[in-house]
């Protein structure tokens, strides 16, 4: 089976705080970084385990991952892994990058987001062409909102040309015409962003060859959708696997709506689904 896993654990601290973040950030206590990191190698077991599938994972964590040693270690762990075909994080790139000597860069990729006024610039900056002097797969991103403009287009500047700069349109923000230009001069990609996508009763991959997990391995189609759909560890979620039409009025965060069948993503992102790498331009 190809499958591809969202892992979001109970992890949810972070070492940034980013008025425009959408997720309820709390200091996690002694007892739940243990917990987390309990059920993070739980997880990678699991996935270590399953040499007959060809899984493709992508841990979405409600705090920032590359701060802990564990998360570190689980994907350089897992990018060594034949079977592994992506492993990728989402992260503020605040931790160390020397780990990843240790990784197949073949298989681990970063999905990265430039938090103006939490990092300084520079040093955001040196690591990002640490990365591609390491040949790691990355994108950077950034969101747009208009006190981020200039440091945005600073970025375009700044890094290497391959790199791909993503925008995600600033949560409960509407866009005029001449504002969502500034941003698709930057990313032309943003008007995917720009609005939620219609999509109740349309087909999405979620639930057939996309599913979200949690620390307690409950498999869901999305994060977005909370019906769950079994567990990982007792397998009782193979069985509900099949082609499904998204419940939901709408979608407007790119880890959910990149599945819809209606959207041409997939070939846009060929290759680089995960870590929202668009697929080379051909000419």
């Amino acid at each position: 089976m190809d499958l591809t896993l969202l892992y979001r654990g109970p992890l949810a601290s972070c070492d940034y705080d980013c008025p425009y973040c959408p997720f309820a950030k709390r200091r996690d206590t002694a007892d739940q970084l243990r917990a987390d990191r309990a059920a993070l190698t739980r997880f990678a077991d699991w996935a270590a385990d399953q040499t007959e599938d060809r899984l493709s994972i992508l841990f979405t964590p409600w705090g920032e991952g590359l701060v802990r040693s564990w998360y570190r270690r689980t994907l350089v762990e897992l990018s060594r892994l034949p079977h592994i075909r992506r492993v990728a994080i989402q992260t503020n790139l605040s931790c160390r990058t020397d780990w990843l000597a240790d990784a197949d860069p073949a298989t681990l990729a970063l999905w990265c987001t430039y938090h103006p006024g939490q990092t300084p610039y520079d040093r955001f900056l040196g690591k990002c062409r640490d990365l591609a002097d390491r040949g790691v797969r990355f994108s950077v991103g950034i969101v747009g909102l208009t006190e981020h403009l200039e440091a945005a287009r600073r970025l375009r500047a700044d890094l290497p040309e391959h790199v791909y700069l993503w925008v995600n349109a600033a949560e409960g923000h509407t866009y005029t015409d001449p504002e969502a230009a500034l941003w698709t001069a930057l990313d032309p990609l943003f008007p995917f962003s720009r609005r939620p996508h219609a999509s109740a009763g349309l087909p999405c991959r979620t639930g057939e060859s996309v599913v979200s997990v949690d620390g307690e391995g409950t498999v869901r189609r999305c994060h977005f959708v909370p019906a769950p759909l079994g567990n990982l560890y007792d397998g009782s979620y193979r069985a509900a696997l099949r082609p499904r039409a998204c419940p939901l009025t709408s979608c407007d965060c790119h880890i959910g709506y990149v599945h819809l069948e209606t959207l041409p993503l997939y070939d846009v992102f060929a290759g680089g689904v995960l870590e929202r790498i668009p697929a080379p331009r051909r000419e």
